[in-house]
């Protein structure tokens, strides 16, 4: 017998292998190049259809559509299915290699530039140049680098990956005989045999498996529900549900959205209550999880709008430079006759007029900013994310735990007619304190709420005789107690959804009497419990019947006694908000940022929130509406709107493309699997360390606590940061322009160069020094009110203002040197040479502290102590070089004492010239 089973197994397994008993491939699971599996693609449409298909079908459908049986897959099958989908886990954004992440760090306009300048510098022959240039590139990237490596670091800390396993059931086929006979003969074999319940890493399961789940579990897949008893699933991190949703076998509603769905339970969702059993639909990245997992990873991010401003200026500066720099070479060619100099000081200029310290003062300053923030418990992942913080005018946040505290308390006890009542809150407590089923959220926040507000009267005087358990057609549960004196009659209590209650009731309590419901009555009491619903209230009837006293024990109640009850009146819950909810929106407000909700939850209980916390969340729109709405419906919609209700993740995504589309700055706060498009395409991505992973890869900054009272603190010290960048680019553009400028007008009419290039560059490097310390430089307090914003054009117009000033300044230096000190041969250059060099590198430094503030510098507004010293020891040094022993080696030489009062009447007259104009300036445009 034994051979005649190897033989005829051996027989099929042959036919088999070579292609005659083929088997047809898993729904949706193509074979691709090399037999291996091909993944649909990312698209939510496709996987809608296959959920919805699931939902739709009857069990034995769905089991036959996934190629199932009732009880379960057998290993083979499994191992086979394992090979050919993968295994069950989603996508994650891997880190950057170290090459890469360094590349990214370099890669901006200005570095290329200023590699380019100091190629041409070493080619040359011009070391100097070379050293300068070299040193501020590899500077600004490596402090980039290592910053955001600390902060990636920091972030993948606070990743907590365990492994997990599911309870899987799986066919125990016997032998190898049976289960090759199973593949031939096909699934009328497949009910002989027993099933057996397993432990499996979830990474190991397979479309078609039956996994069992009871309270706590994890739910590991998409799912359709098999079976189920008291089933209530937590799917907050999907929805934004505050409390859990009942889950069934069977549809219970016409709905539009597959999320809605009775009878599917979603990977990333964790049950609350109750045990099921349910078959897998979709694993890993075919889930409902994995596809947004995928879209948040796979999807490129669009510039921010901190990148698209460093951009702009950048291009902007440059497209000056290369209009100056061959002026410059042109000119002095052609006038002084020497190419090669005139070569030489045209790449002088081309590095004076390059900001060369904007890359280094722009991610040493964010870099400060990272450092502040984490002392806020804030941790920034991309620096880049700091400007934005300062730049948000729109903040879009979920609702729970964020503007809530997701938890569900006890709001209201009242009457019948809405009243507070006492009786009402003691009956409640009475039925979920004795209940000894399965507390769920409403029965804790019950006791809860007694156990902050004690009352003995409440509290005492009754045992418990028996209990009539929930059940989900019922919709409703009793406790039966009697007086602990042992003296009359047995009490009833009884709680439910207010529907069931209303069919068990005959009479309301009305005061102290008792009166009939009936038909006007009943419309009294719906009128009262929609009105509860309508602020955003989940509401629970509570009634009660007196019973004929009995001996313990010797009466068995039962459901037939929930009958002719007495309505006493209702419990409303409800997720409160954060005390430090309405502070914060008002902070928010005060600095310029609207905040719109972006929830999932029913927009009744999203607009009582908005309510409470003070924000203005007018009509809401919801997800349906938005799925009809066209690009510019939707563009009027969220500028006009607060509030949005009942969206799913692509709903999300797309209101925060419709306003950055209209020029918002858009900040985005969540910490579920629905926010994760929403956080990718946001400007500046928001979530919290309690954040599913899916969150914390897709968000730019991680906040250790959850609280809008650390995103107004964020704000503040991104526009901190922004302003002294601002300051950097301000002063180095108006005082190139004007060097620049200069540089023409003495092309034109010296017989020699104005300054050397090695004199150039020196001047350049003292400078640039002169301003490391802008990072730590003080903000004035108006100048961090509002929004702040890369504008170009205002840089262009700045320039134009203030740069001519220094010019005016330079040229009354070159007359002086000229006629006063007869610097007008080239025998007298060096002469002419010294004395421009410092004048322009003490004017240069003085702008500093003049356009640094838009009030009065020193008296209104007083520079931080790191920036005043490193700029006076600059212009310390500048007049030390012609007169100290290094004069020679830069080709420099001593002033005349009549220089140096001239010198500080050159100064004052620059001060206060370009106070008068900053004045103007202010009126006319405004100071960002």
């Amino acid at each position: 017998m034994h051979f005649l089973t190897s033989w005829f197994g051996n027989f099929l397994r042959r036919r088999h292998n070579l292609g005659l008993f083929r088997r047809s491939a898993l729904p949706g699971m193509e074979r691709g190049p090399g037999g291996k599996p091909v993944a649909p693609g990312a698209v939510p449409e496709q996987l809608t259809r296959a959920l919805w298909r699931a939902a739709c079908d009857d069990i034995p459908g769905a089991l036959v559509r996934l190629q199932s049986h009732e009880d379960g897959l057998s290993d083979p099958e499994a191992e086979e299915r394992l090979r050919r989908v993968g295994p069950n886990e989603v996508d994650h954004e891997k880190p950057l290699p170290w090459w890469l992440h360094l590349w990214l760090c370099y890669r901006n306009p200005f570095n290329v530039l200023l590699t380019l300048l100091a190629v041409v510098s070493y080619l040359t022959e011009d070391l100097q140049a070379t050293v300068v240039i070299g040193a501020m590139v590899l500077l600004s990237t490596l402090i980039r680098f290592v910053q955001e490596g600390r902060s990636q670091r920091s972030a993948e800390r606070l990743k907590a990956m365990v492994g997990s396993t599911a309870t899987v059931i799986r066919r125990d086929l016997g032998t190898e005989a049976a289960e090759v006979a199973e593949r031939y003969f096909g699934a009328h074999l497949h009910s002989r045999h027993p099933a057996r319940r397993r432990e499996v890493a979830m990474r190991e399961l397979v479309p078609g498996d039956h996994i069992q789940l009871s309270a706590g579990d994890m739910v590991p897949a998409d799912c359709r529900v098999l079976t189920a008893k008291d089933l209530f699933v937590a799917q907050a991190a999907m929805t934004g549900e505050s409390l859990p949703v009942e889950k069934f076998t069977e549809r219970q509603q016409l709905s539009d959205g597959i999320l809605e769905q009775a009878n599917l339970l979603f990977m990333g969702t964790n049950v609350v209550s109750g045990v099921a059993t349910a078959v897998v639909v979709a694993t890993g990245n075919q889930t409902y999880f994995g596809q947004l997992a995928h879209r948040a990873v796979a999807t490129d991010r669009a510039p921010t709008s901190f990148q698209a401003g460093v951009n702009s200026v950048s291009w902007l500066l440059i497209r000056f430079a290369l209009v100056m720099v061959p002026l410059v070479l042109l000119l002095n060619g052609f006038t002084k006759g020497d190419w090669m100099e005139a070569f030489l000081f045209a790449l002088s200029v081309a590095v004076g007029l390059t900001p060369e310290m904007l890359p280094m003062i722009v991610t040493s300053t964010l870099a400060k900013g990272a450092v502040v923030l984490a002392r806020q418990k804030v941790i920034v992942k991309r620096l880049d994310a700091i400007q934005n913080f300062g730049a948000m005018d729109v903040l879009c946040t979920d609702k729970t735990g964020t503007l809530t505290q997701d938890r569900i308390v006890l709001e209201r006890h009242t009457d019948v007619f809405g009243n507070e009542s006492r009786e009402a809150l003691h009956l409640a407590w009475l039925n979920s304190y004795h209940q000894t089923g399965l507390k769920n959220l409403l029965d804790r926040a019950v006791i809860e709420h007694m156990d902050l507000h004690p009352d003995a009267a409440l509290t005492q005087g009754w045992l418990k005789v028996d209990e009539i358990p929930f059940d989900f057609e019922r919709r409703r549960m009793s406790v039966l107690l009697r007086p602990d004196s042992g003296q009359g009659d047995t009490l009833l209590v009884c709680k439910g959804a207010v529907e069931e209650m209303l069919s068990v009731c005959t009479q309301v309590r009305d005061g102290e009497a008792t009166v009939a419901l009936d038909g006007a009555m009943l419309a009294r009491v719906r009128a009262v419990t929609e009105g509860l619903n309508a602020q955003g209230l989940r509401v629970v009837a509570v009634a009660s019947r007196e019973l004929p006293a009995n001996p313990l024990g010797s009466y068995n109640y039962g459901v037939a006694d929930e009958a002719e009850l007495t309505l006493v009146g209702y419990i409303a819950f409800l997720d409160p908000p954060k005390e430090s909810t309405a502070p914060a929106l008002r902070a928010l407000a005060e600095h310029g940022v609207a905040v719109k909700v972006l929830t999932g939850d029913n927009e009744l209980v999203a607009a009582r929130i908005c309510e409470q916390v003070g924000l203005a969340g007018g009509q809401p729109v919801t997800g349906p509406q938005i799925e009809r709405m066209s690009d510019a419906a939707l563009a009027a919609a969220v500028q006009k709107h607060q509030l949005f209700a009942r969206l799913t993740p692509l709903h999300k995504e797309r209101i925060v493309h419709a306003l950055r589309a209209q020029g918002h700055v858009v900040g985005f706060m969540g910490d579920g699997i629905n926010d994760a498009p929403a956080l990718r395409a946001a400007d500046i991505g928001i979530s919290v360390d309690s954040a599913v992973d899916i969150a914390k890869e897709a968000a730019d900054i991680i906040l250790l606590e959850k609280s809008l009272m650390v995103l107004e603190q964020g704000v503040l010290e991104g526009r901190r940061t922004f302003c002294n960048m601002l300051k950097y680019i301000r002063m180095t553009a108006s005082s190139n322009f004007g060097n620049v400028f200069s540089v023409l007008v003495a092309s034109v009419f010296l017989p020699f160069l104005p300054m050397l290039p090695l004199q150039l560059l020196v001047q350049n490097l003292l400078y640039d020094i002169s301003q490391i310390a802008i990072p730590f430089d003080k903000v004035d307090p108006e100048s961090v009110r509002q929004p702040l914003r890369w504008n170009p054009q205002d840089i262009g117009r700045f320039m134009l203002y203030f740069g001519p000033l220094s010019s005016l300044f330079d040229i009354l230096c070159f007359a002086m040197m000229w006629w006063i000190f007869q610097a007008n041969t080239p025998e007298q250059q060096t002469l002419f040479q010294s004395g421009w060099f410092v004048v322009g590198l003490l004017t240069q430094t003085l702008i500093v502290h003049m356009i640094r503030t838009p009030r009065l510098p020193f008296i209104e507004s007083r520079p931080a102590w790191p920036l005043l010293l490193t700029t006076l020891a600059i212009m310390a040094v500048g007049i030390f070089l012609p007169m100290g022993p290094l004069a020679d080696y830069f080709k420099l030489q001593a002033l005349p004492p009549l220089y140096w009062p001239l010198l500080v009447a050159i100064l004052l007259g620059y001060a206060v010239l370009t106070t008068v104009v900053k004045r103007y300036y202010i009126r006319k445009f405004g100071w960002q």
